[in-house]
């Protein structure tokens, strides 16, 4: 009997869960405690508001510098029609129109001219949006069963996969921007608005004729040109290695947002050193729908800083950071100052004291 005791007992020590009595597993490390007093809590509110402050005018500084202009063309009127653009692709889809805004420049855009376009409410970062897609696909590896991922986008009606396929892809922004000036179209380069890295190593065109490579393929279901169509004047722009293809396959974070679609050509004497103010004219081709989600279209002509495009929410960041720990600082210090005791009162502390 006594055997069968000392046996179960040393199982019940096998089992235990109780960890080792080590100082680690048994929390017994030494550890540094800090006592926040004023005397260490004050200084470091009033450091990083006298820190914060001065960047955050200089971040707003360099941000004002660059010149930017917003033109929202979501209802622009149609060229020679009685309606918005908006409403011709809604009466007729598939369509093309063609509307125009004239603009006032009303400063010197100085260096590298960038045009962007935006769109609002406009959720690329939906999860099954942003899977939708073929990697394998967009590295030039074509099959006739493209990923699963890019379905309901992976073939077309006559039952030929499509290239490139999914939902990314099948809604590429295809609306023509360009600029004119005393009816004069002022050149603008597209290539050079995506990332190198994406460019060499995420997109390339399969080998030998991008046609003849092509077809077995059919387009995108929304799109109005074929793959090998995108750029019949630069081989190099061309198929999955064309930039403004490759700029919307990297999608956005927000809603709200814009993308690099020209460069101004400052090769030319006249636009060397970018646009001069004056009056210019927006013409749109308008084929992207955007009204039946409530969102909209802007076109944005920007010039750079040190710091990049113009964004000032870092410094009016590192601004209201700054002047909020001052604030806190100086409402401490007047605590402190007011209510704080002498070391020799908190000496004398006992519990007959009698506090006031």
């Amino acid at each position: 009997m006594s055997t069968q005791n000392v046996g179960n007992e040393e199982n019940a020590a096998s089992k235990s869960k109780r960890p080792s009595d080590s100082a680690f597993k048994q929390q017994r490390l030494p550890a540094w405690q800090p006592v926040l007093t004023a005397r260490t809590v004050l200084p470091t509110f009033f450091v990083i508001g006298v820190l914060f402050i001065p960047i955050g005018v200089v971040l707003l500084h360099f941000s004002n510098t660059a010149n930017e202009l917003i033109i929202d063309y979501t209802n622009c009127d149609q060229v020679g029609g009685t309606e918005t653009c908006a409403k011709f692709l809604k009466n007729n889809t598939g369509g093309t129109c063609i509307c125009q805004k004239n603009f006032i420049l009303p400063s010197d855009f100085n260096g590298d001219v960038y045009m962007y376009y935006g769109l609002t409410n406009y959720y690329q970062n939906h999860r099954r949006y942003v899977k939708s897609r073929d990697d394998e696909q967009l590295l030039g590896r074509l099959s006739l069963t493209p990923s699963s991922d890019c379905t309901p986008f992976a073939y077309a009606d006559d039952g030929k996969p499509i290239a490139p396929c999914g939902a990314i892809a099948n809604s590429l922004f295809n609306d023509t921007l360009t600029l004119s000036q005393d009816g004069k179209v002022i050149d603008l380069l597209n290539t050079g608005i995506a990332w190198p890295s994406d460019k060499s190593v995420k997109f390339r065109n399969p080998e030998g004729n991008l046609t003849l490579a092509l077809k077995d393929y059919a387009k995108p279901l929304f799109w109005q040109k074929s793959l090998d169509q995108l750029d019949i004047d630069n081989p190099e722009n061309n198929g999955f290695q064309n930039e403004d293809l490759i700029v919307w396959m990297r999608t956005a974070a927000l809603p709200s947002f814009r993308k690099l679609y020209r460069r101004l050509d400052q090769t030319k004497s006249q636009f060397a050193k970018g646009l001069k103010a004056g009056n210019y004219t927006l013409n749109i081709n308008y084929n992207y729908p955007v009204v039946s989600f409530d969102g909209t279209k802007r076109m944005i002509l920007s010039t750079t800083s040190v710091l990049g495009g113009k964004n000032p929410f870092l410094g009016i960041a590192y601004i209201v950071v700054g002047a909020i720990c001052v604030t806190l600082g100086l409402a401490l210090l007047f605590i402190h100052m007011r209510c704080s005791r002498s070391n020799m009162e908190m000496i004398n502390v006992n519990p007959h004291t009698q506090y006031s």
